[in-house]
């Protein structure tokens, strides 16, 4: 093989390499949340990984990046693990990521209080205004919530 082929077979591997790592990273920053309840958050990306933790119904993840059917997901506490693609959804939700946060009735804090929401409630965020976002329960509960209460802290 001449120096020529040589260099154009190593162009080739060069520009395929970094197609392939454009198409794995572009899912960084993508937030999904959970289809249903009792998902399994595995060790990797297979059925034969072991089960780390279980996630209900709505529950927001990032995805990290993605291997074949998998997707590798990160929660609102840093931890990581794995996901068969095909159960996460691309609804956006917010869960609350303090001890207790207030829920405001317009966006800011003269608003007056209309709840008290824990650690590990989820809400599907309705509108962004300034620092805060809109959001609302399951149950209808609806109010204003400071970003950094919440994760993502930027969902819409």
């Amino acid at each position: 093989m001449d120096k020529l082929n040589i260099l154009r077979r190593a162009l080739g591997l060069a520009v395929g390499f970094t197609l392939l790592f454009f198409a794995v990273s572009t899912h960084a920053g993508e937030y999904v949340s959970v289809k249903k309840d009792g998902i399994n958050i595995r060790s990797g990306p297979s059925t034969k990984h072991e089960i780390l933790w279980e996630v209900f119904k709505n529950f927001p993840l990032e995805v990290v990046k993605r291997e074949g059917k998998w997707s590798q997901t990160m929660d609102f506490e840093g931890d990581k693990g794995w996901v068969y693609s095909s159960l996460l959804s691309s609804n956006k939700t917010v869960i609350i990521k303090v001890k207790t946060a207030n829920m405001r009735s317009g966006p800011g804090k003269d608003y007056e209080i209309v709840a008290t929401v824990k650690y590990g409630v989820v809400f599907k965020p309705l509108k962004k205004e300034g620092s805060w976002v809109q959001v609302k329960h399951d149950d209808g509960t609806s109010g204003w919530m400071f970003k950094d209460l919440i994760w993502p802290s930027n969902p819409i």
